[in-house]
């Protein structure tokens, strides 16, 4: 959720949309409860331990075709103020009075159900597997994944809970829109300081004022454009302070600034002024109409010896006088309103909470000192344990699993021979044979890289497969259907059969080819030419 009041429509006009190079060689924090539970679907399928599948398609698909490096958070223990508004959502959809329950004391948490709890523990034993850092939060997620993104160990996180700018975080990406030649959308803190005017603390003390994860309710009368409007009219440093000295019930101060603000109220001396003039009927300025029949007002433009010229509908007059007057209306108009929402939040009892302002300020939300950090870093995948580890969950062929692994295996295989001329042989049995063709998809250009088999070898992951007429293909340029989530399905390696060798077909960014294998990129394009 995050904060209320459908804040991410506020935060709509600024969302960014990339492409597939987005993330690449781009470290990002992945809320992996945001992951299972971003689609109903991977729950509620009826297909075996979806949560597993989701993982093990996305995973391989962040890692390999968009080249990112992902680091998995995993929520901590709720503080009690989360399970205080667990358990109040959960009487607030059953349509049940929650008032008079219980609430979670010191110290006391609301575990997650046990059945979600259990997904979360077999997908942090399959990404360890896959060779991916795996962090616990403290408490939740999205603050540590917001603190690393400001910390500079990330440069992005993946979550959907808005709290995550709250927490500190700088770049969020919100979804993967599928289907599309821009996958990503994202918002960066940047974009929102320059539009909206709000800072870090802002956006708190908005959260504060129309609910968040930890209260659900905020202020009562007070909606997000309100909330907004409010919290513009203070500076970054004096914003939650107001807030306080509101809710403490002093705020004098801010009403003795609502009345003191004399820039656009008339003197004595303008208000008596501004008493005398009268208005022409005809043309709305200053004046009387009998004189203005004689001679135009200095405000209207004629010829010498023809009079005023008739005011359009909706005239205004531009008068010192009208001016005044005008601002004096509008002053007023905002200082009722900011003394309508004062009283709102001074009704409202503990208010605000500064547990919640601490939590939202804090920078511990890791298991990490500051100087240490936390321990990141990317392993090779156990490949014959995860075959093992899905074979069991899934009851997947094991020639299945390694075949969805190759696009991830060649992806490691191409990042090490580009620092390592010497390794020759991916997964043990393939060998570099030539460039394919260039295909193209969503917009984006890979190459179809031939692996050939370099040795008899248990475990071929070719051999087991069936070939069909959709895996061979001989065009130069292939375009490709687009119809397929590119997230929740990894590529499948085609399979090449020619003059009795079997070559597995991948597909792998063309800057990674070049930088693994540069000589055969240049022929390759040389031949095309």
């Amino acid at each position: 959720m995050g904060v209320g009041g459908n804040f991410w429509d506020l935060l709509k006009p600024y969302a960014r949309h990339e492409g597939f190079d987005f993330l690449r060689n781009k470290r990002v924090a992945v809320d992996l409860s945001f992951w299972l539970v971003q689609h109903e679907t991977a729950i509620k399928d009826r297909a075996r331990s979806p949560h597993l599948r989701l993982t093990f398609f996305r995973t391989i698909n962040l890692f390999s075709k968009f080249g990112a490096f992902p680091v998995f958070v995993v929520d901590g223990s709720p503080s009690p103020l989360k399970s205080e508004a667990r358990i109040a959502r959960f009487f607030r959809s059953s349509g049940i009075d929650s008032s008079s329950l219980p609430v979670a004391g010191d110290g006391a948490s609301v575990e997650r159900n046990s059945t979600f709890t259990k997904y979360i523990q077999e997908c942090v034993e399959l990404l360890e597997l896959l060779g991916m850092p795996v962090v616990k939060a403290k408490g939740e997620a999205e603050a540590l994944c917001a603190q690393l993104d400001a910390e500079g160990h990330v440069d992005a996180c993946i979550t959907s809970d808005s709290d995550a700018f709250l927490f500190g975080a700088k770049c969020v990406i919100k979804t993967f829109q599928s289907n599309t030649r821009e996958p990503f959308e994202y918002y960066y803190m940047s974009d929102i300081e320059a539009g909206l005017g709000l800072k870090r603390k802002h956006l708190i003390a908005i959260s504060l004022l129309v609910g968040n994860d930890y209260d659900l309710n905020g202020v009562q009368g007070v909606g997000l454009d309100t909330a907004l409007r409010f919290s513009q009219t203070f500076s970054e440093d004096e914003i939650l302070n107001r807030l306080r000295e509101i809710g403490n019930g002093d705020a004098s101060p801010l009403r003795g600034e609502i009345r003191s603000v004399d820039d656009s109220v008339p003197s004595p001396d303008e208000s008596s002024l501004k008493r005398k003039f009268s208005h022409c009927s005809f043309c709305g300025h200053p004046g009387s109409k009998r004189t203005h029949f004689k001679s135009s007002c200095e405000y209207c433009s004629t010829t010498m010896g023809e009079g005023c010229v008739k005011k359009s509908e909706g005239f205004k007059c531009s008068c010192s006088s009208c001016d005044m007057d005008r601002k004096e209306k509008e002053q007023k108009k905002q200082d009722n309103w900011r003394l309508k929402v004062l009283s709102k939040i001074a009704l409202e009892p503990n208010f605000p909470n500064d547990a919640i302002i601490e939590m939202y300020l804090g920078n511990s939300h890791g298991y990490f000192t500051e100087n240490d950090g936390p321990c990141i870093s990317w392993g090779s995948p156990k490949t014959e344990m995860v075959v093992d580890f899905l074979a069991y969950h899934q009851l997947w062929e094991p020639s299945y699993i390694r075949r969805r692994m190759l696009p991830m295996l060649s992806t490691i295989f191409l990042r090490e021979k580009a620092k390592d001329p010497v390794k020759s042989l991916l997964y043990g049995q393939y060998e570099f044979d030539s460039i394919d063709r260039l295909k193209i998809r969503y917009g984006h250009q890979f190459y179809v890289v031939k692996w050939k088999k370099s040795a008899p070898s248990l475990g071929c992951v070719s051999c087991t497969v069936p070939l069909e007429e959709s895996d061979v293909q001989q065009d130069d340029v292939m375009e490709v259907d687009e119809s397929i989530d590119p997230f929740d399905e990894s590529d499948v390696p085609m399979i090449d059969i020619n003059n009795g060798c079997c070559f597995l077909l991948t597909d792998e960014n063309t800057d990674l080819v070049h930088a693994a294998f540069p000589e055969e990129v240049d022929r390759f394009l040389q031949e095309k030419v």
